[in-house]
């Protein structure tokens, strides 16, 4: 029994990730919001969930050479756009992630699945929005991710692949703050 339902996890996660691997692609939208099954990636269950109060400290990464692949959600893959993977939050979502070396803050619309691997990682974003962060040099760096409600003109913004208006920057005291709750909780 326990052999036949890590079988099933098996396949659902196969079934997840060969969603990405191109065919037929959906149009950029909003709707229909999904959240999907539970699903395993080398050993590790990762459960979709709605979380309106997501707000995490962590790592970001970048990936890029997928382009023209298929996303999680049926989108095509453009590594230009300001695009992110996330393993949970519904999709797409709208999330802020804020650079904590900088203060430098970006919206970015979820439409895919990831990361799967690195400690701590806890976004993949596209070669686009790790550029319009400023972070595409460093391949790997602390952030913020906050779940968020933007504006229509911002979502459609980055529905067409184009970054949404620019954000304030956090002020230094505040990511002085935020680096030691990253600092303390061992990341």
């Amino acid at each position: 029994m326990h052999s036949a339902r890590r079988t099933g996890w098996t396949m659902a996660g196969l079934l997840a990730l060969t969603a990405c691997g191109g065919g037929n692609y959906r149009p950029v939208s909003d709707t229909p919001v999904k959240l999907g099954r539970p699903y395993a990636v080398r050993g590790i269950t990762y459960v979709p969930a709605a979380d309106p109060g997501y707000d995490m400290l962590g790592y970001a990464s970048w990936y890029g050479s997928e382009s023209g692949n298929r996303t999680a959600n049926g989108e095509r893959f453009r590594a230009k756009w300001v695009t992110a993977a996330h393993t949970s939050l519904p999709l797409p979502s709208y999330v802020e992630v804020t650079a904590l070396d900088s203060g430098r803050t970006i919206l970015v619309r979820i439409n895919d699945r990831g990361p799967f691997s690195g400690r701590g990682r806890i976004i993949d974003l596209s070669r686009g929005a790790a550029e319009e962060l400023g972070v595409r040099a460093q391949g790997h760096v602390a952030v913020r991710v906050r779940i968020v409600a933007p504006p229509e003109k911002d979502r459609e913004r980055l529905r067409h692949g184009k970054p949404a208006r620019e954000r304030p920057r956090v002020p230094e005291g505040t990511l002085v703050n935020l680096r030691a709750q990253l600092q303390a909780a061992g990341q």
